[in-house]
């Protein structure tokens, strides 16, 4: 039969992906090993896998790292929890923490999916008592201790009545007191301040109550530049991912990048000297020479803060990126000589070219934005 006169039935078939994102499960798997042994074979392991797992899916992230041997997970709120507990990938009963303060309407599903809930304040602790107790359940907490990062949390002296309260309250469980850093990739002298404030509060809770708790603030900073920090538990995210979380790090692991960020080249023509290209006419061949267009632009998470300063490997070659970023594709100057063809992949980050580190410093911003600007509409595929 003529494939050119066929009629393909809805979902048979799809055509060719022109712009994908490469998710290495090895490359995961292997990160959290170089982690587990940095850290130590006792102390545990928080996953985090917020924000679809930095862009790389939740699901298959979560899966890998079950698999390796991590069975704590943090996430943003109690949507994307239910999703992880829901969707399937967890094969052995798992702890998931929502880093997110909740609304009080948010509480019944904390209890209902099993999901650890962050307390920052007296109102939602009478709040989940309430609720709890009217389901006869008992409801999973963890306190949120700020000790510098101002973003979330009850101040030490605020948490330690909330921790007496908690205590006071028949359906509630502290699962967890947590903390986080707000510089520890570079900044020792706060990072020691906050690590102090939040060992002379749980130290006191315990002494006091005469329980043991899990203690955890240390981020990929901290896994990295202070040990002292590592406590019960450690909260790698970006290292997960393959990326240091600075990179004047004087720690560094032999992590890889997870995901690779790929096109295809759908247009090449010559141009003479004097040709502007793409919008505003920022770009102008100072020669003849060969323009690529290649199908992926801002849309799909690559920044249009890149325009006229990245550059993109095509056939083990590297060329610069020129003209504005468009929303749907870019164009890079093959100049002269070239074997660049309709249909070559282009790599615009990864293992085979430069990192999203580098591309998110081209652009003002930082690796974690770059993996997570790249959109829903860019296929993921596993290798």
């Amino acid at each position: 039969m003529d494939e050119n006169k066929r009629e393909f039935p809805a979902g048979e078939i799809q055509p060719e992906n022109m712009t994908e994102a490469l998710v290495s499960l090895d490359n995961l798997a292997r990160n959290a090993r170089l982690i587990r042994q940095r850290v130590g074979e006792k102390r545990r392991i928080m996953g985090i896998v917020k924000a679809n797992a930095y862009g790389h899916n939740v699901h298959r992230v979560a899966e890998t790292l079950e698999k390796s041997g991590i069975n704590d997970f943090g996430v943003a709120n109690i949507h994307e929890a239910i999703e992880l507990r829901t969707g399937g990938a967890l094969k052995k009963p798992a702890n998931i923490l929502a880093f997110s303060s909740p609304l009080p309407s948010h509480i019944p599903f904390f209890l209902y999916h099993n999901i650890d809930m962050t307390l920052c304040d007296s109102l939602t602790l009478h709040a989940a008592e309430e609720i709890a107790a009217a389901q006869n359940k008992t409801l999973a907490i963890q306190v949120k201790v700020d000790t510098g990062m101002g973003r979330l949390g009850a101040p030490p002296a605020v948490a330690m009545e909330l921790l007496r309260q908690i205590d006071r309250s028949p359906h509630l469980e502290l699962k967890g007191i947590y903390s986080h850093f707000a510089d520890s990739a570079t900044d020792e002298g706060f990072t020691q301040q906050q690590l102090d404030a939040f060992t002379t509060l749980t130290a006191e809770y315990e002494h006091a109550s005469t329980k043991k708790v899990c203690k955890h603030l240390a981020n990929s900073g901290a896994i990295l530049s202070a040990p002292q920090s590592w406590l019960d538990m450690v909260r790698p995210g970006i290292l997960l991912y393959g990326y240091h979380p600075a990179k004047m790090s004087t720690c560094r692991l032999d992590v890889k990048p997870v995901m690779q960020f790929e096109s295809r080249v759908i247009f090449v023509k010559t141009v003479p000297a004097g040709t502007t290209i793409s919008y505003n006419r920022t770009w102008t061949a100072p020669e003849a020479c060969s323009i690529a267009t290649i199908a992926a632009g801002y849309a799909d998470g690559y920044a249009r803060a890149l325009s006229n300063c990245a550059t993109v490997m095509i056939n083990g070659n590297t060329y610069p990126q020129v003209g504005i970023v468009t929303m749907d594709q870019i164009m890079v100057n093959l100049g002269t000589r070239h074997n660049v063809k309709t249909g070559d992949k282009a790599v615009l980050f990864g293992w085979e070219s430069i990192g999203a580190d580098t591309l998110a410093e081209l652009a003002g911003t930082i690796s974690y934005e770059t993996l997570c600007s790249v959109s829903s509409r860019v296929k993921r595929l596993f290798v």
